[in-house]
């Protein structure tokens, strides 16, 4: 198709605004998708995306529509995520489009997400579309979402389409807007082929299928290409694009997305953000993503050791499907060989935990998730430390500093207090306070990455009854009094439960550590002491009782002192059993532990 019909679009919003409805009325308006096979969230192709009804991936899919003004057009569309954690994919996805709709609940309004969004797409100086969706709900303000349009955004509300993505009220409309306001593709001006490589997946028949747009020159089978980051030339097996399902074709074109097949065996081959080019003639790299540093990290084991080999091909074909998350070999004692794993934050962990047990059928175990800390140590040496194992005594450390983040809470205004003071039992300080309209507010504050790991998203939402959204960013480091909390089973550290603390949570945070610990060591012959310690100082501690006969059984009468020297007798039993005996913590017990 000539390059002034193609449009290249993606779909960018705050995570439930509507974004995967949207773009099932598209492909059902467009006759991509057939009555007989229209089913919702169909772009969401992963089991795990359409129980939680949040996107993971960015899907692209190419439709065909008829304009009003009589023309046939190529819609490029590609449906991103909304969740904070994703949002590399989305700057990825943005990477390969001219045009963005942005689509605004018209119920809740410009949220946190979107904001964030908005940046990302104004960065890469595409064209936005705004779209006030569900202006069918009873309690929608769609006055109220225009005025937050034009004050937050600063993008001219009159522009905006009015819809309804589950009634297919304006969906219409936005095709038509979609073809009259986003710009075709433009040429560029190198010398032979240009596409960019926006993602990838592990195909068991056809090996590594790469996501490529073409900016110039066109792709078809039998042609050699060269991968400019790994410098390999491969031949092209098969070209095509996505209905949403693959199918064949003949050439992309310049301007078109889709994707391509060749002999490419190792994920590691393919990078992300890659420019391929022609061998013979090659052209300059495009410009690529930054390269995304994982945020939060955590250690991934198989339960069976001899899984090993398994989840080390596991993780390299996830790596290859999202490019965000990192992954390292390492070993523990109590936990035997796995890796170490990077991720953007605790739902990206979530993530890809479930999809290693359910896509490649792994029994694995996580240990408790930690950031990286900037430590100094006495003789001068600096180090990054994301492993509590790796942190030197405290008498060797001369500062700790911790990754800090700069985040945006927007909240209607009678919850106000209620987040400050969760900030504050956080660790973090709001720092400003700005009036969105008359009913909400957003607060901006500085809070500590390894605080807002675990629940705090979560407390957001009970706080404000879901109508709290939050966004972060990274902000640098801060020295901060952290110290590394030890959990003793016996007298002997377990080092997979090692975390690194602030000083004045160590002993609330021993303390649940160690009756959780409690519930689930089996009793042993003697009494087992379980410890929370810092350095050499014991912070928390509780006691699993001894399994224990009775002795006095057969004393029936008689005088107290036979009793006491059996009990006796069999407390020195007890404590010589306890000098050489060893605790084993079966692996149910870590995988419990770990779970709460």
């Amino acid at each position: 198709m000539e390059i002034e019909r193609i449009r290249n679009f993606s779909i960018i919003a705050h995570i439930d605004h509507g974004k995967t409805t949207l773009s099932d009325r598209l492909l059902h308006l467009t006759g991509t998708i057939s009555e007989r096979d229209m089913e919702n969230q169909l772009l969401d192709s992963m089991d795990l995306e359409k129980e939680r009804g949040i996107t993971i991936k960015a899907h692209p899919v190419t439709m065909y529509y008829k304009a009003k003004d009589g023309k046939r057009y190529e819609l490029n569309l590609i449906d991103t995520p909304g969740h904070v954690d994703f949002s590399y994919e989305v700057s990825r996805s943005l990477s390969a489009c001219e045009g963005a709709l942005l689509i605004v609940d018209a119920a809740q309004g410009v949220e946190a997400q979107t904001v964030a969004n908005v940046n990302l797409a104004m960065n890469q100086n595409l064209t936005i579309i705004p779209v006030i969706n569900k202006i069918d709900l009873p309690h929608a303000d769609v006055d109220r979402a225009k005025q937050q349009l034009e004050e937050i955004l600063a993008i001219p509300a009159d522009d905006a389409v009015l819809a309804s993505a589950k009634e297919g009220i304006g969906t219409e409309d936005v095709l038509e807007a979609i073809v009259r306001y986003v710009p075709h593709p433009v040429a560029t001006d190198a010398p032979s082929l240009q596409a960019l490589v926006f993602d990838s997946y592990f195909d068991s028949y056809r090996g590594v299928v790469t996501m490529i747009r073409v900016f110039n020159g066109r792709i078809k089978a039998g042609m050699s290409i060269k991968m400019l980051h790994s410098n390999k030339t491969v031949e092209v097996k098969e070209v095509g694009s996505f209905n949403p399902k693959p199918y064949k074709r003949e050439v992309l074109e310049e301007g078109e997305t889709g994707y391509l097949s060749a002999n490419i065996k190792t994920p590691s081959d393919v990078k992300i953000g890659d420019t391929l080019t022609d061998p013979r003639n090659p052209s300059s790299p495009l410009p690529g993503f930054k390269e995304i540093k994982p945020m939060v990290f955590s250690g991934i084991y198989p339960i069976n050791s001899a899984d090993y080999e398994h989840l080390k091909a596991s993780l390299a074909k996830l790596q290859l499907n999202d490019s965000a998350f990192f992954f390292q070999a390492e070993s523990s004692v109590a936990l035997g060989f796995g890796f170490r794993c990077g991720f953007l934050g605790l739902l990206h962990l979530e993530i890809i935990q479930e999809r290693l047990r359910r896509e490649f059928n792994m029994d694995i175990i996580a240990t408790y998730p930690s950031v990286v800390y900037k430590v100094v140590t006495t003789s001068g040496e600096k180090m990054d430390i994301d492993n509590p194992v790796y942190l030197p005594e405290q008498n060797f450390i001369t500062t700790i500093s911790e990754p800090m983040v700069k985040a945006y809470l927007m909240c209607p205004n009678e919850y106000i207090g209620d987040l400050m003071n969760l900030a504050g039992e956080k660790r973090g300080i709001i720092q400003e306070t700005e009036t969105l309209d008359s009913g909400r507010v957003i607060l901006i504050g500085r809070i500590p990455l390894n605080e807002i790991l675990i629940d705090f998203h979560d407390r957001i939402k009970s706080i404000t009854r879901g109508y709290g959204s939050l966004d972060y960013e990274y902000d640098g480091y801060e020295p901060a009094k952290m110290v590394k909390l030890d959990m003793l089973v016996n007298g002997d550290p377990v080092d997979a439960f090692s975390l690194i603390t602030h000083r004045d949570k160590a002993e609330q945070r021993g303390r649940a550590l160690a009756s959780k610990l409690k519930e689930v060591i089996p009793p042993q012959q003697y009494k087992v002491a379980i410890q929370a310690a810092v350095g050499g100082k014991v912070v928390a501690r509780e006691t699993v009782n001894a399994l224990r006969k009775d002795v006095t059984a057969k004393c029936y009468g008689g005088d107290i002192t036979r009793k006491r020297k059996l009990l006796e007798k069999q407390k020195a039993g007890k404590k010589r059993m306890k000098s050489v005996g060893s605790v084993n913590i079966p692996q149910q017990a870590f995988i419990e532990v770990l779970k709460a």
